[in-house]
């Protein structure tokens, strides 16, 4: 590995420091030792007191660890946009959900990824605590305004490659991406009017229409408990309103937003999906979020639900 980069991990909390302490205790483990923490909390005073109080001034190794006050609920992109502002001096950010744990090796192969110096971004192999893979970066199909995660539902040690997984790739997870200091300075920040959802993914299509490129490590592996703070439960007659009215509204917004001209095509699959994820299920409540969330996307309704 070349000279060493320091990276800034951002974090967006919203009231559930039991998550980010899971966060920060693996990250303590890391063997790639130049970063710190910066936590954003969008949960409010109360929240950021209890965290506050829970957080250790820096990790073991030394990682200065800080957390700020919001003083409001800024959604995903905005409160990672805080956390960049706050930490403008790094050479690098890593984008990390709190309901995360990485492998000590996945913040060095992420760096090691990005100072090959063909790629501005690199994403992880994301699984789920079964040993199955949730993402290894996605592909956005335009046409019916759905993302595709690659390699989802494969074994966490079947084989894979990168080679052939980086020329499929046209997004990264937001749980977890590594952003160089060209792609901010290009691409610039998140749009925060998606509030939550779909953000990363626009990112990622604006910043390759710029020029930039997007690439991967197999080998950084970060579990993600996925859907710990969004409602965003297995069951999917169990989900709550916001994440299934943002979702459908938010992959809508991104259609105006990079595909202009598909969104007829787009929004017309889209209701069909809808309907062929939610009601074949039964989730005639999740459905109504849905289709909610669908009406308002074609309205270019934007900001907090």
């Amino acid at each position: 590995m070349s000279n060493s980069l320091h990276v800034a991990i951002c974090i967006v909390g919203f009231r559930n420091p039991d998550d980010i302490e899971a966060c920060l205790g693996a990250l303590a483990n890391a063997d790639y030792r130049d970063f710190s923490v910066t936590i954003c909390e969008n949960g409010g005073a109360a929240a950021y007191e209890e965290l506050a109080a829970r957080l250790p001034p820096r990790l073991a190794g030394g990682q200065v660890v800080r957390a700020f006050d919001a003083h409001a609920n800024l959604g995903y992109a905005g409160g990672v946009n805080a956390c960049l502002r706050e930490s403008s001096d790094a050479g690098a950010w890593w984008v990390l959900n709190p309901d995360t744990v990485a492998e000590p090796r996945a913040l060095g192969r992420l760096v090691e990824r990005l100072q090959r110096g063909d790629c501005h971004a690199v994403g992880a192999t994301v699984h789920f605590a079964d040993g199955v893979v949730e993402s290894r970066g996605g592909r956005w199909r335009g046409w019916i305004a759905r993302a595709v995660s690659l390699d989802f539902g494969k074994s966490l040690e079947a084989p894979a490659s990168e080679a052939a997984l980086e020329p499929m790739i046209n997004y990264l997870s937001g749980a977890s991406m590594l952003v160089g200091r060209a792609f901010l300075e290009r691409a610039g920040p998140m749009r925060e009017d998606y509030f939550l959802y779909c953000e990363e993914v626009e990112w990622c299509l604006r910043a390759i229409r710029r020029g930039l490129r997007l690439g991967l490590a197999i080998d950084a592996r970060v579990l993600h408990n996925q859907g710990s703070t969004t409602g965003s439960v297995a069951d999917i007659r169990q989900r709550s309103r916001m994440p299934v009215y943002l979702d459908e509204r938010n992959k809508l917004l991104l259609t105006r937003d990079c595909f202009p001209g598909r969104l007829p095509v787009a929004a017309a699959a889209s209701f069909l999906l809808l309907w062929l994820r939610f009601a074949r299920r039964g989730a005639w409540r999740q459905l109504g979020y849905g289709i909610a969330g669908w009406r308002d996307g074609l309205r270019d309704r934007r900001g907090p639900p």
